[in-house]
């Protein structure tokens, strides 16, 4: 996993980079792909609507349906959860919290705080995310710092697409493209399905956890940074390993993931309430509500 930061290790990553004067890597940019627009069509990605969690980064997120007036969700991934990581298998949903997000403007300055008011949804199973609604509607995070949230995509990411991974831990955006998808992703006791492939660009490190993978053709978040391997170890934490379909097990040290984000917004009905009943919706589903 792009691993949360905190005490010791923060400390020491944060010193590392102040010393070679940058964090992550330089980054190629965006060029034409089939089916996407030219270089100049390509939209600006800034630090807007990102947040800097304590020790992940996030997104203030809405669905196409979402209202002015509906509470605001944050999005993260299951692994920053602040209770401790989501077991195999492990579904949360309503659960109390009062974790509070840094706000960014498009050029990360922080602009103020958001709290949560509980846990939305959170899991570690088939993706990473956890979900918070928040004590601030859309409207009233707008009317008083002026950000719109990120939209998420409904429509799945396409192969050569660029996109930006924008950490607002960091606060450094990666540049690269969908190199590809992987049927299962599998890290320690966890299983993902249907992961993004970055292309070599988007060296992502610890803390970067949570960010939003952006889609730079259409402005949307398509799929939220969680993962890479460090050290070429086979599946292990920190060293996931891809699964084709056939059973076939392939390691690519230095290879970075995301998981897809487009079969949310199927999932929240009016008044972003949760419904893992939906229609369409297909995250797992706590173990006592299962058919």
């Amino acid at each position: 996993m792009n691993r949360p930061l905190v005490g010791t290790l923060a400390a020491a990553v944060l010193g590392a980079a102040a010393l070679v004067g940058t964090v992550g890597t330089a980054q190629a940019a965006p060029q034409q792909t089939a089916g996407h627009p030219a270089r100049h069509q390509v939209k600006a990605v800034d630090f807007a609507g990102t947040v800097a969690l304590s020790n992940c980064s996030g997104s203030v997120v809405r669905m196409p349906t979402s209202q002015p007036n509906d509470p605001a969700l944050v999005m993260s991934n299951g692994h920053c959860l602040e209770s401790g990581m989501p077991g195999p298998g492990e579904v949360i949903v309503n659960q109390p919290s009062s974790r509070s997000f840094t706000l960014l403007n498009k050029t990360a300055g922080r602009l103020g705080t958001i709290r949560a008011t509980k846990v939305a949804y959170a899991t570690m199973t088939d993706t990473d995310v956890t979900l918070y609604q928040t004590g601030s509607t859309y409207a009233q995070i707008e009317q008083k710092y002026g950000i719109k949230a990120l939209e998420l995509a409904t429509t799945h990411p396409v192969k050569g697409a660029g996109i930006s991974v924008v950490s607002g831990y960091w606060k450094k955006i990666y540049t690269c493209k969908v190199d590809g998808f992987v049927p299962t992703l599998k890290e320690g006791d966890w299983t993902w399905k249907d992961s993004v492939r970055y292309t070599p660009e988007c060296q992502t490190i610890g803390g970067t956890s949570g960010s939003p993978v952006i889609d730079t053709a259409t402005g949307k978040v398509t799929a939220i940074n969680n993962t890479g391997n460090e050290d070429g170890e086979r599946c292990t934490v920190n060293n996931p390993c891809e699964v084709d379909e056939n059973g076939n097990v392939t390691v690519h040290q230095g290879t970075n993931y995301a998981e897809e984000t487009y079969g949310i917004p199927k999932c929240f009905g009016a008044g972003n309430k949760l419904d893992l009943n939906a229609a369409g919706c297909t995250l797992p589903k706590p173990a006592a509500t299962r058919n």
